[in-house]
């Protein structure tokens, strides 16, 4: 067992939460009981991750993506009231980290995705040498676009959508996990044979097909579901604590 402010202040340094400028708050989001033993993960604070963690008996949940993101309306009603209601009716803290968990070198989305895909890391772009959130690399023995998909499929079980802007073996590879399309053309600058990451937009087929490079959207979802596991994992083992990751299924 450990108390919520030791907790928080260990991951806020683990994570080196304060060199981030980010979108939404990384931390403690909504506030529970005072004493942890019992961690629930997963990748969104929705309603029914909420409603499995109650289930569960969590002290608290740690998820990617969680609440008061800059631009969206602060008024708790609606679906957030509903959410934070449960929460707070449960007595269960809810931590949040997004930018700071796809960054981390060890325990981050990108390091653990490239691992569990077998992909070398080199380095990192979309940032500076420790925080930048997107990393390049290579696989051990090149690939077809086929068989790299076919591989990206068996790791994540879903098929990837795979943009063939070339024909030629993918050997070095660039990746970014979640909503990060909009950094393609940053991969290319690489000088990388594809780009992997979570979602797609119209535009990037294009972009893709006229660089010449081969485009996978291997779901927002799916590319981020293994930083909260490799993070709590790593707080039961630091701190003693039980830890279920939940799985709530998302196709985007």
């Amino acid at each position: 067992m450990v108390q919520m402010a030791d907790l928080t202040q260990y991951i806020a340094d683990l994570l080196a939460v304060d060199r981030f400028k980010d979108y939404a708050p990384n931390g403690l989001q909504v506030e529970g009981r005072k004493e942890i033993q019992c961690i629930v993960c997963g990748v969104t604070a929705c309603r029914d991750l909420i409603d499995a963690a109650i289930e569960a008996g969590a002290d608290a949940i740690l998820v990617h993506h969680g609440y008061f993101w800059k631009g969206e309306d602060p008024c708790l009603v609606g679906m957030k009231a509903e959410r934070i209601r449960r929460l707070l009716r449960a007595d269960i803290n809810l931590l949040a980290y997004h930018l700071p968990l796809d960054a981390h070198g060890e325990l981050g989305n990108n390091v653990q995705l490239a691992r569990r895909l077998g992909l070398i890391v080199e380095g990192r772009f979309v940032g500076d040498a420790e925080t930048g959130i997107g990393m390049y690399g290579s696989l051990p023995v090149a690939m077809g676009g086929d068989e790299f998909s076919a591989h990206i499929n068996s790791v994540l079980a879903r098929p990837p959508l795979h943009i063939k802007g070339s024909d030629r073996p993918i050997k070095r590879v660039a990746w970014c996990s979640g909503g990060a399309q909009g950094y393609i053309e940053q991969a290319v600058m690489l000088g990388v044979d594809a780009y992997l990451t979570g979602e797609v937009s119209e535009h990037t087929v294009h972009t893709a097909r006229e660089y010449g490079i081969h485009f996978f959207a291997a779901g927002h979802h799916a590319t981020e579901r293994y930083g909260v596991q490799a993070l709590a994992s790593h707080l039961a083992d630091n701190f003693g604590l039980e830890q279920t990751y939940i799985e709530i299924d998302n196709p985007v």
